[in-house]
């Protein structure tokens, strides 16, 4: 999906605002742009709309905003462009917290809107991308864990080598047609129900 294509949600209570952005975003080659301005049931429209990006625009973001943009933002996954009029930094680390990927402080200008939309998605994509190889390294590390623990109790149970345990475990995973650590799983929680 080329930038041209996206679809993207304008969030803004003010009209003139949001009129500042749809021109910013038209002016960028982006024609499908939809704007709300209530914050009211945000997720349930959010998910109705299904954009592809997120573009809000509060004068002075509240804790209650931050908490519902974190909620927004873990829920539907997608890059969030905060402007705001003022700022500080416990409100910059509040939003980034809750998900949005580029906060701007004091620059609604509609030349910006562009750069600023690719900012937005590329920051969004990057950390995305962290957060899937942070939750494949976790869940490699439980699988290993898993697997030195079903060869422990190959180990001691038959009295084989760590290496042939391990053996034992691909050749039946390959017999089951299944990963060494679906096996290793099942013989842990087995030798756990027999108490060993």
């Amino acid at each position: 999906m080329s930038n041209r294509d996206l679809k993207i949600l304008v969030i803004d209570q003010d009209a003139l605002r949001a009129s500042i952005l749809q021109d910013g975003l038209r002016e960028a080659g982006h024609s499908d742009v939809v704007v709300i301005a209530e914050m009211h049931d945000l997720l349930r429209r959010i998910q109705e709309i299904g954009p592809d990006v997120i573009v809000i625009d509060l004068e002075n973001p509240n804790r209650d905003v931050l908490e519902q943009m974190f909620q927004v933002s873990q829920a539907v996954q997608r890059p969030v462009a905060m402007f705001v009029d003022k700022s500080d930094a416990s409100m910059i680390e509040a939003a980034m917290d809750a998900g949005v990927s580029t906060y701007i402080v004091d620059g609604l200008r509609k030349e910006r809107v562009k750069p600023i939309i690719d900012v937005t998605i590329s920051r969004f994509n990057a950390v995305d991308r962290l957060r899937r190889e942070l939750e494949e390294t976790r869940s490699q590390l439980a699988e290993r864990k898993v697997i030195d623990r079903a060869k422990g109790i190959l180990m001691k149970s038959r009295g084989l080598s760590e290496e042939e345990a391990y053996r034992l475990l691909r050749k039946t995973a390959m017999d089951q047609n299944r990963r060494v650590a679906q096996v290793a799983e099942s013989l842990v929680t087995a030798a756990g129900l027999l108490g060993g």
